[in-house]
């Protein structure tokens, strides 16, 4: 076949590279923005953080690096929003930092009588455990680990015997292998001092995979005992912790993850007061020191010499980056504030007590429709972003649902449905829980046409297990 050239004319749209940073900066919720605004300072030094309070009205004036050069006052434009006082100052956030599990576990190990050797190879052992309790390693990767990392040749009979030293701190169970040695663990720490406790032990030991899939009429069949004394013995074991990392705790180590809203909406007197929560991201502006240096740099008729021809280039880049960001950060706030609007303006009803059964039905496209933007940006836009209310702190995501229709016509939200599931669970007798098949046949008879598969996704989404493993003695 000839090889031949042609030209062909077609239309590709392409991302500029301003539009990519726009769309990343969108997707961060405040505090990722912060870390990336800070990030953005330190990487570009035409950039700089503006310690002054913003002022009212103030605008961004779009200029480029030529009116810099013409311009004695220079640009300078606050990345943030007027949503606080003048007298409000950045409090910096101080976080103290307590012993971590590992280290309250050396600790205890200390009290031990064990050789260097031994000591060294524990606490590689303790290190190697996670923050829930767990070692979930084998001990033949930790014995390999230990004579790479440690220069020590062990067997994994001594890492055994060292183990089970481990298996003695505190909190009990820690450093189990499995759920059924951390429960094990903890039984053996506690007196037998009742039938119930050691029927719990008995059960833990020979009988697991059927108290785990909860078969109690064939255990109590099994084990000859009456259905009183198995209770007691199913309570004794929901006592014992199936992490026994999480129950240590001191001043400094909290593992609760810190929400911090992007929106906070306030409601009073029938009123709605929207703002955007950035008062921990710095404001930023044009360092005029470079601006300043381009302007010494550029003779009167324009021309640059050729020694500074590189510097002027270098300098000018810089200072465009940063004027891109500073864009990229108003047009984020903008697109952010635009979007909450609609979806306040969509769930008004909801908004005003929280009540989830005046949620509409709302899509992703329902507010790009309502915005003009794309179905992709709302995306961005709602993803891990969350809104100060009076009655709490809401994922903007959550307040999306699907429609369903009633046998009536009626268009109602897939929060009512799953409200409904969650109270037929709730209400249902615990030795006989409903089915997914069941709770279907309710959903029907009440006008909501519904198959199976869909209950099964609704009870998924609400964290539910099966019926199986909701029955209760």
């Amino acid at each position: 076949m000839a090889i031949s050239q042609r030209q062909i004319q077609k239309q590709q749209q392409t991302l500029s590279p301003q539009q990519i940073q726009m769309i990343k900066l969108l997707e961060l919720p405040t505090i990722m923005l912060e870390q990336r605004v800070k990030q953005e300072i330190e990487e570009n030094i035409a950039l700089e953080e503006d310690e002054r309070p913003a002022e009212e009205g103030e605008m961004e004036e779009n200029i480029s690096v030529d009116d810099y050069l013409r311009d004695d006052e220079g640009s300078g434009y606050k990345a943030r929003l007027n949503n606080y006082s003048k007298d409000d100052k950045q409090r910096p956030i101080n976080i103290s930092e307590g012993r971590s599990l590992q280290d309250y576990l050396i600790e205890q190990l200390g009290y031990r009588n064990l050789s260097e050797r031994d000591q060294r190879v524990a606490e590689f052992i303790i290190g190697s455990i996670d923050e829930d309790g767990y070692l979930r390693r084998d001990l033949e990767s930790v014995g390999d680990d230990v004579a790479f990392t440690l220069g020590i040749d062990i067997s994994t009979d001594e890492l055994e015997r060292l183990l089970g030293i481990i298996h003695q701190l505190e909190p009990a169970g820690i450093g189990a292998r499995t759920l059924q040695e951390c429960l094990l663990l903890q039984m053996a720490q506690r007196r037998m001092d009742s039938a119930a406790k050691r029927l719990a032990n008995k059960i833990i030991t020979s009988h697991f995979d059927e108290f785990v899939k909860k078969h109690y009429e064939k255990l109590i069949s099994r084990l000859g005992v009456d259905e009183e004394l198995f209770r007691d013995a199913i309570d004794e074991i929901k006592r014992l912790s199936p992490k026994p990392g999480n129950l240590y705790s001191e001043d400094g180590i909290d593992n609760t993850p810190y929400i911090i809203p992007d929106f906070r909406l306030d409601y009073a007197d029938g009123n709605f007061d929207l703002t955007l929560n950035s008062y921990n991201i710095p404001e930023v502006k044009i360092n005029r020191r470079y601006v300043d240096m381009i302007r010494n740099m550029v003779s009167a008729d324009g021309s640059v010499a050729e020694s500074n021809r590189e510097a002027v280039q270098f300098v000018k880049s810089k200072i465009d980056s940063a004027k891109w960001f500073i864009s990229a950060i108003k047009q984020r706030h903008d697109t952010l504030m635009r979007t909450m609007q609609e979806i306040l303006s969509f769930q008004k009803e909801y908004f005003k007590d929280g009540d989830k059964s005046k949620l509409r039905p709302m899509i992703l496209k329902d507010i790009a429709d309502r915005t003009g933007l794309d179905v992709s940006t709302i995306s961005r836009v709602v993803n891990s972003k969350y809104v100060q209310t009076h009655f709490g702190i809401i994922l903007l995501k959550s307040l999306f649902s699907e429609a369903m229709q009633t046998e009536s016509g009626e268009i109602v939200s897939s929060y009512e449905i799953k409200n409904i599931l969650q109270s037929c669970i709730d209400d249902e007798d615990k030795r006989h829980p409903l089915t997914d098949e069941a709770l279907m046949d309710i959903l029907n008879s009440k006008g909501y046409c519904i198959a199976r598969r869909t209950v099964a996704k609704y009870r998924e989404m609400l964290s539910i297990p099966v019926a199986r493993l909701r029955k209760q003695l």
